[in-house]
């Protein structure tokens, strides 16, 4: 029996790809759910917030036991290095080159005509097998590409070091007789890619999206693009099912474990979900027809004591009343979201004496040195020293705030944005975290942003110590 690999794009692609809907912890909870069910490749999107996405791909690495992580590489040789110091942790890691194989998409995204496609394909493809033994090209747009042209990238891929070559049909135009039209095509046109992994990405416009993946297995893939949320790729339920079925009729199999498959896809789709029927805040529809949660100036305290229960809030009386009147005061001039209502009760609530207060930090990173962090905090009048290294800077920094702590806090959700412009803009970090099942905000502005998240974790340990005492 041949074992075709499944490569689930829910944390790429979709909603959870664009962030407004999961937080920092429910990206991980999806990532090991994926991994539990053993879904042999789990897709992570290209990094944009260099800060908060190496913290999530590097904290994904380190939990995973058995799927690989597959983190897109970007499109500089910079962009390859990055993407490969975050996955230098993985159990099982992989590099992805995506670029656009038809001669408008070459021209349009990246203004390329087909040799300096070709060169820019040996370029990245190289500097990521430097790194990672497992490297994958995506021809995106492979249906649409000249043929010859569409061989010769596959080429210059695999002579670079690429193990997998995937096509895509990003138009969902293809049924399955002319996926096998295509395939038997390319391999006559480049036969290395006999030597080295087949993979499909088949959209589908006409709902065939299972039936074009099935048919593609049949003519050589060997691995499948697939999602739990909501895109015209095949859904994992169905297509691992669909194996389930009829696999042995023609000879393949999936590693997928069916029997938990369900409860799995219901946990992730319970995550993901944007709505839930008893929750008061109002529906707005984004450019991307998601549906967002949000308040208004006419949402009541209710509504607000109700929307903090949702985000894992568990505040007093005054301090609800706190958050309501700044909320009041904010949404006289915008729509409240989940971010904003962190933003406030980092701000407003359990607003205690300071048990601890930052006295200095020093962090040192960069591209040939392992990130250290250095941290003196003030207790009672007593300084106290952490040094830690790290994954990153952040992390070392963290790292060294634990130390000096002597204890581990669950990190339940960590954003950073700008909240100024300019090259001294300044930046502000929210850190939640949890202890004893209640949730803890704390929030910091620098232009800084390494000092801005230290300042967050203390303004949140500080709500923890003074709860406990």
């Amino acid at each position: 029996m041949k074992t075709v690999r499944i490569a689930d794009v829910t944390l790429k692609e979709g909603t959870i790809a664009q962030g407004a809907t999961l937080s920092f912890k429910e990206k991980i909870e999806i990532a090991k759910l994926l991994d539990r069910i053993n879904v042999d490749v789990i897709e992570m999107p290209a990094i944009q917030n260099e800060a908060a996405d190496s913290l999530l791909l590097k904290s994904v690495a380190s939990l995973l036991l058995n799927s690989t992580l597959s983190v897109d590489a970007g499109m500089t040789e910079e962009s390859v290095k990055l993407s490969a110091a975050c996955v230098a942790q993985a159990k099982n890691k992989r590099l992805r080159v995506e670029l656009p194989t038809s001669t408008v998409q070459m021209e349009y995204l990246c203004k390329c005509k087909p040799n300096k496609m070709l060169e820019l394909i040996d370029t990245l493809v190289t500097s990521a097998k430097s790194y990672v033994d497992d490297v994958e090209f995506v021809a995106q747009d492979a249906t649409r590409s000249e043929m010859d042209f569409l061989a010769s990238a596959v080429k210059t891929a695999i002579k670079a070091g690429a193990t997998t070559i995937t096509l895509c049909d990003t138009a969902g135009q293809m049924l399955p007789d002319e996926y096998e039209t295509l395939i038997e095509s390319v391999y006559e046109k480049a036969p290395e890619l006999k030597e080295v992994s087949l993979a499909i990405s088949t959209q589908s416009e006409l709902y065939l999206a299972p039936a074009c993946a099935l048919q593609a297995v049949k003519c050589g893939a060997e691995e499948i693009k697939v999602s739990v949320d909501k895109t015209l790729l095949p859904k994992l339920e169905a297509f691992a099912h669909l194996l389930r079925t009829r696999g042995e009729s023609i000879g393949v199999e999936s590693r997928v474990n069916v029997t938990e498959l369900n409860r799995t896809v219901s946990q992730i789709k319970t995550i993901s979900k944007t709505k839930r029927t008893d929750n008061p805040f109002t529906v707005s529809q984004t450019s991307t027809e998601e549906k967002s949660l949000r308040l208004d100036v006419n949402s009541d305290i209710s509504d607000v004591s109700k929307a903090l229960r949702e985000l894992g809030y568990s505040l007093s009386d005054d301090d609800i009343a706190k958050v309501y009147e700044a909320f009041l005061s904010t949404a006289q001039r915008k729509q409240i979201g989940a971010k904003e209502l962190d933003a406030i009760v980092a701000t407003e609530a359990l607003q205690v004496p300071p048990t601890y207060r930052l006295v200095s930090f020093v962090v040192n990173s960069g591209n040939i040195i392992n990130p250290t962090a250095h941290i003196v905090l003030e207790k009672q009048g007593k300084n106290y020293t952490g040094l830690s290294s790290g994954d990153g800077p952040i992390d070392a920094a963290l790292r060294a705030l634990e130390q000096i702590v002597g204890h581990h806090y669950e990190l339940d959700d960590f954003q950073i944005q700008s909240v100024t412009e300019g090259r001294e803009a300044m930046g502000e970090a929210l850190i939640k975290l949890r202890d004893g099942g209640k949730l803890y905000s704390g929030r910091g502005i620098s232009t800084d942003i390494i000092g801005a998240t230290i300042r967050a974790y203390v303004n949140a340990l500080n709500k923890i110590v003074y709860g406990d005492n």
